[in-house]
C-alpha cells in the first residue's frame, strides 16, 4: 500500500516484505489538499471535509447508542421516579409547615389583641352607662368614640340584644322567665344587664341577660 509519503513496507534482510508501518497524522490540515479534516480523519483513510461527507451531515457521535431495552434505561427511570417522589414528599411538607405557621401567627395574633382588649372591657361599661344616662356629651363623647374605634379596628364585637335567641355559650342567664301557655316554645332575651364581647371566634365574656320562654311562631304556623 502506498501512502503520500512513499511505500509502507520495507524489505527485510532477504528481501522479504516486513509489516508495514503505519502511522498516525494529527494535523488538521491535509498537506496535499490544504483542506481542514474531520475529527475521525487520522491521516491515514479518514474522511476529509468536503470530500465524501455531503454538506450538513452531523458527525458520527463517538458514544454508542443505547437500546431501548438497556438495563441502564431502567435504572435511570428507577432512579427518576425515586427523585421525582422525594420532590413531591419535601412539596407537601413545606406546604403543611407554611399553613402550620399561618395559623399559629394568627392565633398568637388574636391572643395579643384580647389581652389588650380585656383590659378596656370596664372602660367601655362605664362608657355605656354613661350614654344610657346621658352623660357622654362633649369631650368626654370624643374621647369614648375614639376608643370604640380602636377596639372595633381590633376586631372586636358586641353582642346580646333583645329579642334575639338564648345561647348557652354567648349568654348568660341570670333570671328565666317560663311560658305562660303550654306547646312548643323558644327562649330569647327580654333584657340585657351588660354586654358580651367577642373577638374572631374567641368570646371575651359572656352577655348578662335575662330570658323568656315565647311559643315557637314555627310550630304554630306548622
Amino acid at each position: 500500500m502506498s501512502t503520500p509519503y512513499g511505500s509502507d513496507r520495507r524489505p527485510g534482510p532477504e528481501g522479504e516484505q516486513e509489516e508495514p508501518i503505519r502511522f498516525t497524522d494529527r494535523r488538521r490540515i491535509d498537506p496535499l489538499t490544504g483542506e481542514v479534516r474531520t475529527p475521525g480523519d487520522d491521516g491515514v483513510g479518514g474522511t476529509q471535509q468536503g470530500a465524501a461527507a455531503p454538506p450538513g451531515t452531523p458527525p458520527t457521535p463517538d458514544e454508542p447508542e443505547i437500546e431501548l431495552d438497556d438495563p441502564r434505561i431502567a435504572d435511570l427511570e428507577k432512579q427518576l421516579e425515586e427523585r421525582t417522589n422525594d420532590l413531591q414528599r419535601v412539596q407537601a411538607e413545606y406546604a403543611n409547615y407554611r399553613r402550620r405557621v399561618d395559623r399559629d401567627r394568627e392565633a398568637t395574633l388574636v391572643s395579643a389583641k384580647v389581652s389588650f382588649v380585656n383590659d378596656l372591657l370596664t372602660v367601655l361599661d362605664d362608657l355605656a352607662r354613661a350614654e344610657q344616662h346621658g352623660d357622654l356629651t362633649g369631650p368626654f363623647k370624643a374621647v369614648g368614640d375614639k376608643i370604640a374605634n380602636v377596639v372595633t379596628g381590633l376586631g372586636l364585637e358586641s353582642f346580646g340584644r333583645d329579642g334575639e335567641p338564648f345561647d348557652p355559650a354567648l349568654h348568660e342567664a341570670v333570671q328565666h322567665e317560663p311560658a305562660e301557655a303550654p306547646g312548643p316554645t323558644v327562649t330569647i332575651l327580654t333584657a340585657v344587664l351588660r354586654q358580651g364581647y367577642k373577638i374572631a371566634d374567641r368570646v371575651l365574656r359572656p352577655a348578662m341577660v335575662t330570658v323568656a320562654d315565647r311559643p315557637d311562631p314555627t310550630a304554630e304556623e306548622q
